[in-house]
Formats: C-alpha cells, structure tokens, sequence
C-alpha cells in the first residue's frame, strides 16, 4: 500500500480535483470535445491548483472558460508571457485566476493552474477542443481519451522542469469520469466500440446517420477511453464547407469560409500490381524499462517487448528477396544488428532472429533523438528507397526535437510510427509519421500489434508517390488559400486532410471541384471530387479552428528553423493567428481573471499538484510538507517530473497463444539456435537466453519458412500442422518435391485455420506464391486435393493465389 502519494491534504486526504465530465460531438471525420473539471478545496486556506494532462497531439483546444459560484469567466487568448504576468499579478493581489497552457516541450501537454481557490469553495472548468480522428487499419476512425500522462523522459544533459507535478498509480487517482459521445455523418453508422464498457449505441433518426453512446456506469479512469467508430463506405471521398464566424472581418480566416476535403486516393491496380518492391527497412525498437509492462491489464503474461519480438519476426519473414534491413534498438543508450544496412537473404534473416529473441525491456530510458541521427548518418544504398519503422511506448521531452529531425530528413525515407500501449505520446507518434511521409499507428488494449504492423508494411512497400500537387477549379469570383502543408505522401486507401480558405462570392447553386495530380511508378495519376460551395448549417467553427491549428503547426515548426529576425517574425504571425482564431498555440496561452470588486482573498496561497495516473504502482512522489507560498514563475508551466524507465518493474516476458489450437503441436524455435552472430561488424547485445518458442501456432508455422517463401518438409513442419511426420510425407503426390508439397501444406493450414489473421499472414504467402509460381512445379491440382484430404480443409486451388 502507498503511503504518501500525489496530492494530500494535511490529513492526508486527495485534493482538489473531483471529477471529470467529457461530451464528445462527431461529425464524420473530425470531433469536437467539452471537457468540464470539478474543483474544490477542502482545506482552511487559500490554494493554487496545478492539473497537468494530456490531450490528442493534433488537438485544437478552443476555448477555455471557468465558473465560481454564480461568477462566470470567459479566457482570452494572449501572448504567453504575457497571461503568465498577467496570472501572477492576479494572485499576488489575492484575485481569482485561471491559465491554461501548452506544454513548450510537447503540443499534447497542457496544464490548467487554479488560482486563488478559496477555503471551501469550488470551481469548475470548462475546456473545449476540436481534433480529427484517425482511420485506423479497419476502417474505423479513432477518438482516444488519455487516462495516462506518463513521466517524460529527460535526456542526459537535458535541464529539469521548473514546475513539477506528482504522479500517482492510475487505480489511486481521486477523480471520477463521465463520458458521452454524439455522433452525426453523412453516412450511416455501422456500430460505435471501445475499449472501455459502453451503454448500447442510441439511433436518433431512422436512416441510422445519427447516434448517441454514454461510457458504462462505474468506469474507473485508469486506462485510456478509445471508442472506435465505423460507417458505411467511409472511404468516399467528401468536402465540407463551413461558413465564417459572423462577428469575424471578411478576408480573415475566420471571416471567411472555409473548406475541409477528405480524399482517398484510389491507385490503377495495374501499377499497384507491377511494382518492384525493393527497399531498404529499417526497425526501430523501444527497449526502455516500460516495454517489460503487459500489452493490457486483461493479459498480463503478454508484454510489450515479447509482442515486438512476434512482430519482428513477422517482419522478417515477410520482406521481400532483394529488399536491405537492419535493427536497432534503443534506450537510455542503442545498438543495432548489423553496422549498416544489409541484403536480405536466409543466412542475414537468421542472424537477426537469433538477435531478437534476445531482446529485453533492459536499455534504461527513452532516448529516441540519437539512434535516428545515427540512422539518418548512414548513406542511403541506391534504387532502395528507405522505409523506417519506429516501435516506442513512451514519450520524450524533447519531441519537437526529434519530429524536426525526422521532417528534416523526409527527403530520404518514409517513417512509419507505432504507439505501444496506454500513455504512449500521440504528438510524438504522429508527428514523426506526419513529418516522415508515413503512418501512424497506436496499439492499446487488447489489440494485437501484429495486424496494424503489417498493414504499415503493406504501405511500406506501396510505390512511393511523387510530385503531388493540388488544383483547384472554382468559379471565377472565388478563390482559396491552402492552409495545409504541401501533401508529401498518399496511400492506397488512407485518407488526406486538405483546409483551405475562400474568398469572394458565389452563388448557392456554384460548385467547385478539387482534383490531385501525382506520379505512381512513373505514371501520372489524378483523383477527382466535385463539390458544393454552399456552406453546411450548423457545423459551429470546427472546421475554421481545425484549419486554423494546422496552419499554425506549420508556423511553429517554420519558426523552430528559423533564426534571428525571421523567427520574431513567425512567431508574432502565430500569436496574431492565435488570438484571431481563439485556437491554443506554443507561444499563447488562455488567461481569465476575476477582476470583480469583491474583497480579496487573504491568507498565505498553498500550491497543490493535481496527481496524473502512471502504469506502476511501484512510481509515486510525496509532495514536501508544509504550505508552498504563490510566487511568479517565468519558466515553463505544466510539465512534469523527469523520470527514467530504468526503475520501472520488469514484467516476465512469456509468449502466449493469442487463437485457438487446431492440436497440440511440439515446440519449435523461431529465434534459430541462439548464440553469438557470425557478422563481425555486429554491436555486442546482451546475450540473454533465448527465449522459449511461441505458443500461437500461427507463429510456430511462420518461424518456419525460408527467408525466399518456401517451407521445408521435416518433423518441425509436420509438428506444426499437428500430424505425424510419417503420414506427411506418405501423403505427398509422387512427382512433386518435397519443399513444393509442403508449402502448399502450409499455405492450405494458412488458408483454412487462420482466416482470421489473414493481415498478419498475408504478405509472406504471397512471397510462397511467387516461389511456387517459380518453380513451374506440376501437378499442383493434385498437391492442393491431397492437402486438403490430409489437414481436413477444403480450400480452393483459387483462394491460395495459385
């Protein structure tokens, strides 16, 4: 039991926030949240609360307004530097105050200080703020409430923050949760789901395009809320339009309309079929101390780093012959396999097995900024375009930092970036796949990593898109100002944002059209949507704030490349954009003060951190007894404490069987024979023992195949399939070799028990199809008709690719 944790009063009771109320409005791709904090202080003094939380990394937050007793305050956006002055001078001459702030270290960190609570009093918050919702690998669009603001890991050398907050086991936080979601599309509504318990989903009209859906009763907010939501045919392309704030000037963003266009490129399968896929792949692995935690608090025995070992071998086994990889690894230091990128072969695909199933959650903290300048330092090998994928389940206060690396070296590689687990920093994971061309994935709860990976390399080794530009035809009266940065990677079947601002006059009836231009493996390509210039009713300013925050981001990171007069000059565009758009920014901060002419509050200030939830129980702070008296701070608000990953309690590492057994084969080892590896040029790992092979049959048969497609016929392979190997080999047609007999075997078990896990499987069958395909092998009728009769399948000759 912990005795002293995160916010206590003198009698050791949790202070001061009381609960969290969360409305979610959905209108197709984008979402509008209302977040409502419940304050109050218990204690015999005045007080100053400080709640640090996290919020999605793209998110808009757009207004900001706070109730004591009957006396409503509305903030205003300002100059940061100027609301903290402001903020501080309210305290010190006892009024009541509030700031909300971006975290400078990272845009998905915000901060709200309570300023002056009185003895007894209570105070509630209001904060709002717009966000799109990212298509997932099933189609569904995600909306995710963090529970978990994890201890950002400081780099050596990196200086403390100035402004601490405690942080305390998730199932000790003192707030409740309630939570609603509203949701509205042009399209109707498959179904709503969610990690968390959910009332049943509420139609509000008959065509279905309307819904509501309320959090289950008795929710503890110790994971994060993620709800997933699906409509039919999501992948049209669409365009909205949305009127300008009626109070706002003409020819200003928010005067003016603005349009939102949701395209989802759709690529000739001719050239989608006829690419060569040769690329050079590089992994990038989270091995901090966190990695050792479990995927999800339903199965403990699976842990974030035995989960990426699966992957990784998945991975390995489903690049392409010809392909270049290597893997590093990271923590508070790195390592890689190989000293620079090397071609994939058998003998390259083994020696990096036995690599893996060494790996451990034993490198310490989350220092991320190195390996990738290590990486970017290695030449790129020619007619290889650089694919890199990034595994962390962590967060760095230094992530401005690392996504400026990864956009400044965008020209080079596709970064595909991977969130593991609750807490894992969403501005860290989509800027890098932002900045990098690539995607981006989170893996929370009870999701497998395997099948959102492998849709990641199927984009990988889509053709790279190029020369992408965007015209548009509109009527001669009107014209639009982009407000998105240029788009620099398409996939198939993956949606682009696209705002862009209108200006001049057009009929109700005039319509506009949009049309993309790019170049598919040397084929110039186009998608086309036609849309309607008439603005929707009743969309509010979702659209404007959510353009208006991209626009800013590009700002922000221009500024962060800049120097000297022209950085002064970007920043002061910010701020003015800011204000203007009432949308929160780095160099801006939201500031309301109770200037009214009550009598002001005495008393010494006592400063409180509201606690934020961590993973382990073994993490907790004491805060130092004793009153903390109000003082100005000029440093950065709302970060907290600097902690490393090295103390965090390492979770046994057992693969686990994650379907159902179709027997009870032996064991096989996917990881090779262990051992050192033959490679000269290899970094020392630590050669821990090898782990014990997985259980998951699917994996079992995978570890199985030859890094060119084939399987091999021996007693590893009959195992798997659960037969005896003499009734394997008696069942094998005559005038077929035997590698060609068994992996058809293979394929046929794939085909007809793993169904389910066809993402995971997919693309190394079709490295199997090829092979057979090579082999002009005869009789392959036959071979599928005895498979078939041995493994009791009846799978077609068709459904296998052959």
């Amino acid at each position: 039991m912990v005795n002293c944790c995160g916010l206590l009063t003198v009698q050791k009771e949790p202070v001061p926030l009381k609960s969290v109320e969360v409305e979610l409005e959905v209108r197709d791709h984008v979402a509008t949240a209302v977040s409502t904090l419940n304050y109050q202080n218990p204690e015999d003094k005045p007080m100053e609360a400080v709640f640090v939380f996290p919020l999605p990394g793209d998110a808009a937050v757009c207004h900001f307004s706070a109730k004591m007793g009957q006396k409503e305050m509305v903030a205003e956006v300002k100059e940061k530097q100027e609301a903290r002055e402001e903020y501080d001078d309210a305290l010190s001459s006892g009024q009541q105050a509030f700031l909300l702030e971006e975290s400078d270290q990272s845009p998905d960190v915000f901060s709200v200080s309570v300023g002056c609570l009185p003895p007894g009093e209570s105070a509630s918050i209001r904060l709002e703020y717009v966000t799109e919702l990212a298509v997932q690998a099933d189609e569904g669009l995600r909306f995710c409430l963090p529970a978990v603001l994890n201890p950002r890991y400081t780099p050596q050398g990196s200086e403390a923050p100035a402004v601490q907050v405690n942080s305390v086991p998730a199932s000790l936080v003192p707030y409740s949760l309630s939570f609603s979601a509203r949701v509205s599309s042009p399209r109707p509504i498959s179904k709503v789901e969610s990690s968390c318990s959910l009332d049943p989903l509420q139609f509000l009209n008959t065509d279905q395009t309307q819904a509501t859906v309320k959090l289950g009763a008795g929710h503890k907010f110790d994971r994060d809320v993620e709800v997933l939501i699906y409509y039919k045919d999501a992948h049209q392309p669409t365009a909205v339009v949305e009127a300008g704030q009626a109070s706002a000037e003409p020819g200003t963003l928010m005067g003016d309309p603005v349009v939102m266009v949701s395209l989802f490129p759709e690529f000739p399968q001719s050239v989608m079929s006829s690419v060569a896929s040769c690329r050079e792949f590089v992994f990038l692995m989270d091995r901090s101390g966190s990695m050792g935690f479990p995927m999800s608090n339903k199965d403990k025995n699976q842990t974030r780093i035995s989960s990426a070992r699966e992957t990784l071998l998945l991975l390995l086994k489903s690049l392409p012959m010809g392909c270049y990889f290597n893997i590093y690894s990271f923590g508070s230091s790195y390592e890689h396999i190989f000293p620079k990128g090397v071609e994939y072969s058998q003998q390259t695909m083994e020696e990096a097995l036995k690599r893996v199933g060494t790996m451990e959650a034993d490198l310490g903290g989350t220092e991320i900024l190195e390996p990738l300048q290590h990486i970017y330092e290695q030449p790129c090998i020619p007619s290889q375009p650089r694919q890199l994928f990034v595994f962390t389940d962590g967060a760095v206060r230094n992530t401005k930092e690392v996504i400026d690396l990864v956009k400044k070296n965008s020209g080079s590689h596709r970064c595909f970036s991977f969130g593991i687990g609750e807490g894992a920093s969403s501005a860290l994971i989509n800027g890098l796949a932002r900045e990098g061309g690539g995607h981006a994935q989170f893996i929370t709860g009870s999701d497998r990593m395997q099948p959102k990976v492998m849709q990641s390399l199927r984009f990988a080794l889509q053709p790279a898109v190029v020369d992408v530009s965007i015209t548009w035809d509109l009527p001669k009266d009107v014209s639009v100002t982009v407000l998105s940065p240029p788009i620099t990677a398409l996939f198939q079947g993956q949606r682009s944002l696209v705002y862009g601002q209108l200006s001049g006059q057009s009929s109700e009836a005039a319509e506009g059209c949009v049309t993309v231009k790019y170049s598919l493996a040397g084929h110039p390509t186009q998608n086309q949507l036609h849309f309607s210039l008439k603005p929707e009713e009743d969309t509010g300013l979702t659209v404007h704030r959510l353009g208006a925050r991209t626009l800013i981001g590009s700002l922000e990171m221009e500024g962060r490349e800049s120097g000297g007069e022209q950085r002064t000059a970007v920043e002061e565009k910010v701020v003015a954009l800011s204000i203007q758009s009432g949308v929160s920014s780095c160099f801006t901060a939201f500031i309301a003060v109770n200037k009214g002419e009550g009598e002001a509050i005495q008393g010494p200030l006592v400063r409180r951190n509201v606690p934020a939830p961590v993973r382990s129980v073994a993490r907790s702070c004491c805060r130092p007894q004793g009153p903390l008296m109000s003082r100005r701070v000029s440093a950065a608000r709302g970060t907290i404490d600097a902690s490393s990953d090295e103390s965090a309690p390492m979770v046994g590492c057992c693969l686990t069987a994650n379907r159902r057994l179709q027997s009870a084969p032996a064991q096989v080892d996917p990881w090779g024979s262990g051992g050192s590896a033959s490679s000269a040029g290899a970094a020392d790992w630590t050669q821990a023992e090898v782990k014990p092979p997985p259980c998951d049959p699917l994996l079992q048969l995978v570890s199985l195949q030859n890094a060119s497609g084939f399987w091999m016929l021996d007693s590893a392979l009959a195992a798997a399939l659960g037969k005896m190997s003499e009734e394997v080999e008696k069942s094998k047609p005559e005038a077929v070799s035997s590698e060609v007999w068994a992996t058809v075997l293979a394929l046929i078990w794939l085909q007809g028990f793993q169904t389910d896990a066809k993402d995971e499987w997919q693309i190394l069958a079709g490295k199997a199809v090829l092979w057979l395909q090579a082999q002009n092998a005869p009789n392959v009728t036959e071979c599928v008709d005895a498979g078939n009769a041995l493994l009791g399948c009846s799978v077609q000759k068709d459904a296998l690719g052959l």
